[in-house]
């Protein structure tokens, strides 16, 4: 699986707190150009949080960008999206019974939990996070760019580095292996222009962006 450098993932609750509609902040992230979008919706999925999924990906389809649902294997499967499984989530392994064709990330934390990770049917893999963060309630231990170094060879599954990056961190991610950044935080306040700054300095890289 090829993923693109730049993840942005769009956090129902880090949005509701700013004011921001999930629908709006989705279509800044296509038009500036994402070729891969997550959402991450941590309550409980009502009606309403299903039909702004379902406007979402039908946004991400016309964009011919990879639409993925956090947790939720159902609303995946039910959207024709990719799905992205925590620790405390469905087992990857239970997810890939339902379909061969979905794709599947797995978050990690730790060596152990990365080398477990690697054993999974999984297209790719996170680990994070990097530096400290204040997407999540309870986050676990930072894991710091000397370790994403060390711990990058122990899977040849593509690996997307998440928590605490911003752009001026994101060259130094980049060259201790990580394959993509996930982006939650720095997307914000102006979305969309967030989006084409992280986009160019991926293209600065000279890689896919």
């Amino acid at each position: 699986m090829l993923l693109p450098r730049v993840y942005p993932i769009l956090d129902t609750g880090l949005l509701a707190r700013h004011g921001i509609a999930p629908a709006a902040a989705a279509e800044a992230v296509l038009n500036a150009g994402a070729q891969i979008l997550q959402l991450r919706h941590k309550a409980f999925f009502l009606r309403a949080d299903y039909e702004v999924a379902q406007s979402i990906s039908d946004l991400c389809r016309q964009a011919g960008a990879l639409f993925v649902i956090n947790d939720r294997a159902d609303i995946a499967l039910l959207l024709g999206a990719a799905l992205h499984l925590g620790q405390e989530d469905l087992p990857p392994a239970a997810a890939r019974v339902l379909s061969n064709e979905m794709a599947i990330g797995f978050s990690t934390h730790n060596e152990h939990q990365l080398l477990a990770g690697d054993r999974e049917p999984v297209d790719y893999l996170a680990i994070g996070p990097i530096f400290a963060t204040g997407s999540k309630e309870n986050p676990d231990p930072v894991v710091g760019l000397e370790e994403l170094r060390r711990l990058r060879p122990l899977t040849r599954k593509p690996l997307v580095a998440i928590g605490g990056i911003t752009r001026a961190q994101a060259g130094k991610v980049w060259q201790a292996g990580a394959d993509s950044i996930a982006v939650i935080g720095d997307l914000l306040p102006e979305i969309g222009e967030r989006t084409m700054e992280w986009l160019a300095l991926a293209r600065g890289r000279g890689v896919y962006a």
